[in-house]
């Protein structure tokens, strides 16, 4: 008898921790796992949707900074997808731009590719490169 009582006591206090949980103002025990079901099957598609997403910015995240820092000196900041050979193709459109990297920092992290360089536009070139032509061929590259 004592162990009847127990158990029901113990049942109360889950239902109840559930209806806490769920936000249910159900009174009756099966309307309270119904609630509970119903919130679990809105927590998992939730979480579907968040994969949704981040899948989608791992895929299509493009950044590119470029800041003028004096004369003929350019920052440069990319941050997108890693891929294979890509801080190679972004040095090749840098040489057929005549474009001297000064000083660099690569990072490769969690799926995704960084650089921060500053670079040195030569004063000898004929084509005037300002910062929305350098982040042209750099999205130009990414994006091939």
């Amino acid at each position: 008898m004592a162990a009847n009582l127990q158990r029901r006591i113990a049942l109360r206090r889950k239902l109840h921790i559930l209806r806490t949980l769920t936000k249910s103002k159900a009174l009756k025990r099966s309307s309270i796992i119904m609630d509970a079901f119903l919130y679990i099957y809105k927590l998992k598609l939730q979480v579907e949707a968040i994969k949704r997403e981040y899948h989608y910015l791992i895929n299509h995240i493009h950044e590119v900074k470029v800041e003028k820092i004096g004369t003929g000196h350019l920052v440069i900041r990319v941050r997108c997808k890693e891929r294979e050979e890509l801080m190679a193709s972004i040095l090749e459109a840098f040489e057929e731009m005549n474009v001297n990297v000064v000083q660099a920092s690569v990072t490769c992290s969690n799926h995704f590719f960084g650089l921060e360089a500053m670079v040195e536009v030569e004063a000898n070139n004929n084509i005037n490169i300002d910062a929305q032509i350098l982040t042209q061929a750099i999205l130009g590259v990414i994006q091939t």
